[in-house]
């Protein structure tokens, strides 16, 4: 295969960790560009990672006239995601856009719209559908080794306090959408409806914030429940006020299995579980779950084909949170308001 070019939007502790290193471990993805609000740190960046082309924001239109730049990878604030998704796609440049899609449903709406109007792809960056562990645990339910599926516990956490290193935007609504709901919940909220196949219908929810001078904007923690037509029961909590630590566990009528850590991409992963009264287990070494998504984009592209996960699961997973959020404010459980669907239900 022909390696797509990509352009990534946004240098910031993700790109910089994570999805720029990628590109020496891809096999069809290269990186041609860096687009960054500080010329100095796309210039520093673009030669250690040897991009051809760097840019400033006010220059991302020159970025998307680069013949060599076929696809976009958006890792800006979640609140400028929209924006950059929607230049890419009116300059024919598919584009990969990191969790979550966007703020708002709205935004999620029309991003997904513009792209299908340009006919250029939109993949939502979800890395655990390539990880090993989470495509092994997705195995074991689909393959009816736990029976019917009863409830799933599942939690993403990660201590932020005052004085730490964490982006200013986090903090700040507009930009953020949300606290760790949005940042880490999100995980929570994909994976567990991509290993069952099934969305849920309703959401109860609570958050909770002790330091307020921190936490103006966005809720310090929150715990919800989701409830699916079929009878399951999804349990989870995210929070930024407690040690890094993530797992999903899967109860059902024959036995269990819980992969742990499940989201965080530095660790080895453990799936362990017990089935018709035998205990399993199996351990996953820690891979580049990035390069494998820039891949399996590329892929997508090359091939003409639809990405998984798309911009419509994306826009699913904000609709699901608005929900939470929703319940949270109210005090009572809500029903989930799908894009076009109105009060019909149909799984994912």
């Amino acid at each position: 295969m022909r390696p797509v070019g990509y352009a990534v939007v946004g240098l910031g502790g993700i790109s910089q960790q994570a999805i720029l290193p990628a590109f020496a471990n891809s096999k069809n993805a290269r990186l041609v560009a860096v687009v960054s609000g500080d010329p100095s740190k796309a210039g520093r960046l673009a030669a250690e990672f040897h991009a051809k082309s760097c840019y400033g924001y006010g220059e991302y239109s020159d970025c998307l006239k680069n013949p060599e730049v076929e696809a976009v990878y958006v890792a800006t604030p979640p609140g400028e995601h929209e924006k950059y998704t929607l230049q890419a796609a009116r300059a024919k440049k598919h584009v990969l856009c990191e969790k979550p899609l966007a703020t708002t449903v709205d935004a999620c709406r029309r991003m997904v719209r513009a792209c299908r109007d340009h006919k250029v792809l939109l993949m939502t960056a979800y890395r655990k559908y390539f990880e090993p562990g989470s495509v092994a645990l997705k195995k074991i339910i689909a393959g009816g080794n736990l029976g019917r599926v009863d409830i799933i516990h599942t939690a993403f956490t990660e201590f932020r306090p005052a004085g730490d290193s964490s982006p200013d935007w986090l903090f700040k609504r507009k930009l953020s959408g949300g606290g760790p709901l949005m940042d880490l919940g999100v995980y929570c909220v994909n994976t567990s409806r991509w290993l069952v196949n099934e969305d849920p219908v309703q959401a109860t929810a609570f958050q909770w914030t002790r330091d307020r001078k921190r936490f103006k904007e966005v809720e310090e923690g929150i715990a919800f429940r989701l409830n699916f037509a079929s009878g399951l029961v999804l349990q989870g909590t995210a929070s930024w006020g407690s040690v890094l630590t993530s797992f999903i566990q899967v109860h059902g009528q024959k036995g269990w299995a819980c992969l742990s850590p499940a989201f965080a991409f530095e660790d080895d992963r453990r799936l362990t579980g017990k089935i018709s009264g035998q205990w399993f287990g199996e351990e996953f070494k820690a891979i580049d779950e990035f390069a494998l998504e820039l891949d399996a984009f590329a892929g997508s592209i090359r091939e003409n084909r639809k990405p998984e996960p798309d911009g419509e699961q994306g826009m699913r997973d904000i609709a699901i949170i608005d929900a939470i959020y929703r319940s949270a404010k109210a005090g009572r459980t809500v029903a989930i308001r799908y894009p076009g669907e109105s009060s019909k239900r149909r799984k994912s």
